[in-house]
């Protein structure tokens, strides 16, 4: 099996009650991950909120996570911009600063077409000296990453493998099975709730921002998926969805849907004394005292607390 594969929890990025980068809190969290038996660690992903991350706070938490880790886990950093040329100008600065591999989006805000999204991947892949997986999450970038060209560039060695936040799960699916005489090539889903049917389908591993809160309940259900224990699979991956929970403590309405969702990762971190607090990047709010209350009722009821 490929060194990319299993557990690769998406990093988040905590912060200091004042709004600064907590590289502490972030040392710690990586090392929460580590003694939770990850295999992999995501940095500057979707969970880190890396749209909301100057260039230097990349720098910053890429340099922080690599230094923690140091060297126990392989780490996949995220390079997110715009267009091909950008790109390829992020990678440069953030690889410099080290990481196994890169985490790719299709092009965003400019309006690709299929072609052009395939070309985009074959230069950066040859650009690059790192394994290139591509993420393909049309939420964020409003353009799903097409299913023939993903196969092409499977079948071509461009690609290592996708990380699939498309919710599509047919798509994905369909890529599984059109991918699994490809020993080499990774997929990856971001699904929380549902990864233990990912694992059965041939999935090389999950990426889940609830992994951030419980990796060592993520690590047993892909431990029990190897060995084929497919009924402790459904009990862990129950418990999983119950956990997921806390993505519904929020007041509807009160805060943005990626505020709700990683504020209740934070806030759970926060609460299990991982991180010193569970501030978001401004705009963004935090979660209450009252949401904060629920979300602790949640981790108690599965005994993280």
């Amino acid at each position: 099996m490929s060194e990319f594969h299993g557990i690769i929890p998406p990093l988040l990025t905590p912060r200091t009650e004042s709004g600064e980068l907590d590289r502490e809190s972030t040392s710690a969290l990586v090392d929460h991950l580590v003694d939770g038996g990850v295999h992999n660690i995501f940095v500057l992903g979707s969970s880190g909120e890396v749209p909301y991350l100057t260039a230097s706070e990349r720098d910053q938490v890429l340099e922080t996570a690599l230094e923690a880790a140091d060297g126990r886990v392989p780490i996949l950093v995220g390079i997110s911009e715009q267009t091909t040329g950008r790109v390829l100008d992020e990678a440069k600065r953030l690889l410099s600063i080290g990481g196994d591999a890169a985490v790719v989006t299709t092009p965003f805000y400019a309006l690709s077409d299929a072609a052009e999204i395939e070309q985009h991947f074959r230069t950066v892949a040859e650009r690059l000296d790192v394994p290139v997986f591509a993420y393909d999450v049309p939420v964020r970038t409003h353009s799903k990453l097409p299913h023939d060209v993903t196969v092409r560039l499977a079948r071509e060695d461009v690609l290592a493998g996708v990380k699939d936040s498309s919710a599509d799960d047919v798509s994905f699916r369909r890529l599984l099975i059109e991918t699994k005489d490809l020993p080499d090539f990774a997929v990856f889903t971001g699904h929380e709730v549902v990864a233990d049917g990912a694992l059965l389908g041939g999935a090389a591993g999950i990426v889940p921002g609830l992994g951030n809160v419980d990796p060592a309940g993520y690590v047993r259900l892909f431990d029990a998926a190897r060995a084929g224990d497919w009924n402790a699979v459904a009990a862990e991956q129950d418990r999983l969805a119950r956990l997921f929970q806390i993505t519904a403590a929020p007041t509807p309405g009160r805060v943005s849907p990626g505020a709700a969702g990683l504020g209740a990762f934070k806030t759970a971190l926060a609460l299990m004394g991982v991180i010193a607090s569970n501030r978001m990047a401004e705009p963004m709010l935090a979660l209450d005292a009252e949401e904060t209350n629920r979300v602790r009722e949640v981790i108690s009821a599965e005994g993280l607390l």
